[in-house]
């Protein structure tokens, strides 16, 4: 039972497989498969009930000049998130580097955040076009509906580095990752349902 997988909290795994010989012959454009699976509901691998039906899984083969340039333009939106960020007012609080710190500074100031990657970004008009652009090719390429979705007039979820760091993270071949964020988990899930 403790060695049993589990999952606390709703999450989405992203996995990619780039094949090297696994190339349909009728298609000549390199394409690489995301494997992903998440869960709707707090989950252990013991309780079969809960397990089937809050446990999704899937793939779709996305093309991997698609990837690589999207990655390019996220990694940009992160950066421009960063510059944002250091010239916001609200982002000028200390950072405590310690637990105990951390919540003496909640005690006194409830209103800091205490986690800078946690709060929200303010995006000025030309990083929100960015964002939309980007977020737009995100929809296109992990929708499993119809091939010709408008683009987004407003972004989907609470824009924060980390959520951006995520979604950058998402569309990264090498390692994949985890995603827990509230928001935007909820928007990846439904292109992928």
């Amino acid at each position: 039972e403790s060695k049993a997988a589990r999952a606390p909290d709703k999450e989405i795994n992203i996995q990619w497989y780039i094949p090297s010989v696994a190339k349909s012959s009728n298609d000549s454009e390199a394409k690489v498969l995301l494997l992903y699976a998440y869960n709707t509901n707090p989950v252990k691998i013991g309780d079969i009930a809960i397990f089937s039906t809050s446990v999704f899984s899937g793939h779709l083969w996305i093309p991997l000049a698609s990837i690589i340039s999207l990655r390019e333009k996220l990694s940009d939106l992160r950066e421009q998130v960063e510059i944002l960020m250091q010239g916001s007012t609200s982002f000028s609080i200390s950072v405590p580097t310690s637990f105990l710190e951390q919540s003496e500074t909640l005690k006194i100031s409830p209103s800091n955040k205490p986690k800078l990657s946690d709060a929200k970004v303010y995006l000025d008009e030309k990083t929100e076009e960015i964002a939309k652009r980007c977020l737009s090719e995100v929809k296109a390429l992990l929708s499993v509906g119809p091939a010709l979705s408008p683009p987004l007039t407003e972004i989907p979820f609470d824009v924060t580095w980390k959520s951006i760091t995520n979604l950058e993270d998402m569309f990264d071949l090498a390692n994949g990752c985890i995603i827990t964020e509230g928001n935007l988990l909820d928007w990846i899930i439904s292109l992928l349902h």
